[in-house]
């Protein structure tokens, strides 16, 4: 048997030492400098505007972390790191700090132990789900890059490009609570005769309109402005976008949300939901899992829901089958939902 330790107790309620040094080497920009070829702390100090010491103090702590490497020439980046956090990466991840270290979302964890009383967030009645609440044009804007490859994953796995077996061809997509839009967009991109109608807050479209934009697929781009609870979806879907959503409310609300993605949708047509997904022991795995935390802290009522709990939903609100896609290389989970 092998002996208690500490070291895990230690690790965790210190790990906000961790998350400060990999802020301060993505405010630094000590990542692109590496891949630049500054690999000692002198040159390094030189690049980023900091003291040989302090560098070296830095790097030596993400060596221990994981997130460099050290050998006698200096520092290197992991792939990873290469990959998400040398900024002339396109799947650079380091604007996402602004999102995920937001003040609503620290003041949301600090009263983590209130929010554990009584069931459900302590800041503000609704938490992050408040009508249209400023943290989601943030969410839009420093978000949008780490959805890149999810979206086209699930553009993919939907068929978007192809016009076989009834895939592809003139698509009508609803992207509900579309933030950044980059699931409609990569739609779009695959299928040029998709046409695309985003629903959210007024100031989180601006977010997306640029970004279809900037895609090519503006002209293919709608919008509706509102809450996707209240608001007219019209008919006639060919797909229903349901991403990173239906984890900020309860089973009822998601229910009454799905009878009108049900409505909307064509016979035939499939409701795709993103969501973290743990398996039923509600423990694994640790990412999907743990996300239940983050709804205590920022909503009312909200949930990391299993499949059993996804395909219920559904299944009341009227949907034939659903399927869970395991998405490679995340923590998330793609559910496709058929009306028949």
């Amino acid at each position: 048997m092998s002996q208690p330790s500490p070291a895990l107790f230690f690790e965790t309620i210190s790990a906000h030492e961790r998350s400060a040094a990999l802020k301060a080497a993505i405010d630094l920009d000590v990542f692109t400098a590496i891949g630049e070829g500054a690999l000692t702390p002198s040159a390094l100090g030189g690049r980023c505007g900091a003291s040989p010491r302090g560098i070296r103090i830095l790097c030596d702590c993400l060596v221990v972390v994981g997130f460099l490497t050290k050998n006698d020439t200096g520092y290197g980046l992991t792939p990873d790191s290469a990959a998400f956090l040398d900024s002339r990466s396109p799947h650079y991840l380091g604007g996402s700090v602004g999102f995920l270290h937001a003040p609503a979302l620290l003041a949301a964890f600090a009263g983590i132990a209130g929010a554990v009383r009584k069931g459900g967030t302590v800041i503000g009645e609704h938490g992050t789900v408040a009508p249209e609440h400023p943290i989601w044009a943030d969410f839009a804007r420093s978000m949008g890059p780490i959805m890149t490859m999810p979206a086209a994953a699930i553009a993919d796995l939907l068929g978007a490009g192809s016009t076989n077996g009834g895939k592809g061809g003139d698509w009508k997509v609803l992207d509900l609570a579309a933030g950044h839009g980059r699931f409609g967009i990569a739609i779009a991109h695959s299928n040029p005769s998709a046409r695309i109608v985003a629903l959210d807050w007024a100031h989180v479209l601006e977010v997306a309109v640029e970004n279809a934009r900037a895609a090519g697929v503006a002209d293919r781009y709608e919008t509706i402005t509102g809450s996707a609870f209240d608001v007219s979806f019209e008919r006639d879907y060919d797909i229903v976008l349901i991403t990173n959503f239906l984890h900020h409310f309860d089973m009822d609300s998601n229910e009454r949300l799905l009878h009108k993605v049900y409505a909307a949708l064509k016979p035939g047509g499939r409701a795709v939901t993103l969501e973290f997904v743990p398996h039923e022991d509600r423990v694994s795995p640790p990412g999907a899992a743990m996300f239940s935390l983050v709804m205590l802290a920022t909503t009312a009522a909200g949930d990391a829901y299993t499949f059993s709990e996804y395909e219920k939903m559904f299944r009341n609100a009227g949907f034939a089958e659903s399927s869970i896609h395991r998405l490679p290389a995340s923590e998330q989970s793609v559910i496709i939902s058929v009306k028949p």
